[in-house]
């Protein structure tokens, strides 16, 4: 399997809908490491690692998000696998 890490920044309707929180569920649900924040802009930013595929489905979800959600765009940089995060959390 191969390994990869992404970087996004989602925007639109992100903050005050749980997104943090979903997103963290779902990483931790699929085995993915990272973190997830809010930006003063009113972006949410992550950091994904893990498996290529469910990577993949991370950024699936983030371009969905949860119910409440209006995801206006996700910008993705692809990024080297370091696997510096052990568990996938919301950062300050």
């Amino acid at each position: 399997m191969m390994k990869t890490q992404v970087h996004i920044f989602i925007s639109g309707r992100v903050q005050g809908v749980f997104l943090r929180s979903r997103t963290v569920s779902e990483a931790r649900k699929r085995g993915v490491a990272g973190w997830v924040k809010n930006l003063p802009d009113g972006r949410v930013e992550a950091v994904f690692e893990g498996e290529k595929e469910v990577v993949e489905e991370m950024v699936k979800f983030c371009k969905r998000g949860p119910p409440r959600a209006f995801v206006q765009n996700v910008e993705i940089q692809c990024e080297t696998y370091t696997g510096e995060f052990r568990d996938f959390t919301i950062t300050y």
